[in-house]
């Protein structure tokens, strides 16, 4: 039975998918982008064995491990001032509240909180716009802004934009979901490779976090105490080797004389 990962845009699965195909060869791996709407559809109609979602998400009857953060951005024309400033340049949030959000304000509600145009109610409707790429256009053009999770900005860049990190807003997260109730040898299999385990390596052997070696974990008390019985045995089973006796103390050994010679013979 095939096996099959749906992504979210921003989301590069290739390191992973590589991976499942040189230890699972045998099973064969179908790969499809998702839709923000559909991050959990796709688990719950079957189209997809595990998902790569953006949290958060409705997690009812799903199991869900956080993988990574991805840091919030402002993208804005190429004119803007702030298209101006370092790459590494962080814009705090109270800079952007006279800024035209090209989004549905509560899809960033620190902005929307602090939004001029939204207190005041001057706040005027956003044009139709179909996905990402209309965004980007109509930021092109300075209608206004966006502020995305830096993979997304990556994924939609060009060359009449800019995009610096933004201080005020939530990092987004993501996650690996899948049905709690199809926790399949597979599933857990993909697990392990998307939170870095070895291949043939034990999941109760190893404890494994992200960024960080993997830990061996220790020792029970119990196979402590195996392995100290198993070390008496051992010296036990060793053969007692006699021991010298040490000379008095003080005393020091005279050479025998020579043969054909006496004491106090010349």
């Amino acid at each position: 039975m095939p096996f099959s990962l749906g992504f979210i845009a921003g989301v590069t699965p290739t390191k992973w998918t590589r991976l499942w195909a040189e230890r699972r060869p045998e099973v064969p791996l179908e790969v499809f982008p998702t839709e923000p709407g559909e991050q959990t559809a796709v688990l719950r109609d079957g189209r997809a064995t595990v998902s790569l979602v953006r949290l958060p998400i409705d997690d009812d009857g799903l199991s869900v491990i956080p993988l990574y953060r991805e840091i919030p951005v402002v993208v804005v024309a190429a004119d803007h001032e702030i298209a101006g400033l370092p790459d590494d340049a962080v814009v705090p949030l109270s800079g952007l509240a006279d800024e035209h959000l090209m989004q549905d304000p509560d899809d960033v509600p620190e902005w929307r909180d602090l939004s001029t145009e939204v207190q005041d109610g001057t706040r005027r409707p956003l044009p139709t716009m179909r996905d990402l790429d209309d965004v980007m256009e109509q930021i092109a053009a300075g209608v206004g802004i966006a502020i995305l999770p830096h993979s997304l900005a990556r994924l939609h860049s060009r060359k009449d934009v800019a995009s610096r990190p933004v201080d005020g807003v939530a990092e987004t997260q993501i996650a690996l979901a899948w049905l709690k109730a199809e926790t399949t040898d597979d599933v857990e299999e993909f697990v392990g490779i998307v939170r870095g385990r070895r291949a043939g390596s034990s999941r109760a052997a190893t404890v494994v976090v992200r960024g960080e070696p993997e830990k061996k974990v220790k020792k029970t008390a119990k196979a402590k105490e195996a392995a100290k019985l198993a070390r008496e045995a051992a010296a036990k089973s060793k053969p007692q080797q006699a021991r010298k006796k040490p000379t008095a103390p003080g005393r020091t050994r005279t050479a025998a004389p020579p043969k054909g010679k006496r004491r106090g013979s010349r």
